[in-house]
């Protein structure tokens, strides 16, 4: 049960984390306001307590982890929400941070 709530911790942590940067980015680029910046900076900090959540109480195994949930969640938020088309090697760079993800956070420990 710890590892599945890992896991959703991870994913909702990267929906608030790319979901902020891209409410950001919409605001700013795209010239869409002050509303989207602002809703994209309360999900950036939904992302900062997500994260606390985790099980595991070290943090730096935690961000290390995480890097690996946001590359390979980036490019699935991209064909999602941008219609974006990853070639392999974007498939396999994410496929790679995942077995990284799976080593850092739930090898068994001694």
């Amino acid at each position: 049960m710890t590892t599945i709530r890992s896991i959703g911790l991870f994913v909702l942590a990267a929906l608030a984390e790319i979901g902020g940067a891209w409410l950001v980015w919409q605001g700013v680029r795209e010239h869409r306001g002050l509303l989207w910046i602002g809703a994209g900076v309360a999900a950036l900090g939904l992302y900062g307590f997500a994260a606390t959540l985790q099980p595991d109480a070290h943090f730096g195994r935690i961000l290390a982890a995480y890097g690996g949930i946001f590359v390979a969640g980036s490019l699935a938020w991209g064909i999602v929400v941008d219609k974006f088309r990853p070639d392999r090697y974007d498939v396999a760079g994410a496929a790679i941070c995942l077995v990284g993800v799976a080593v850092i956070m739930y090898a068994p420990r001694g």
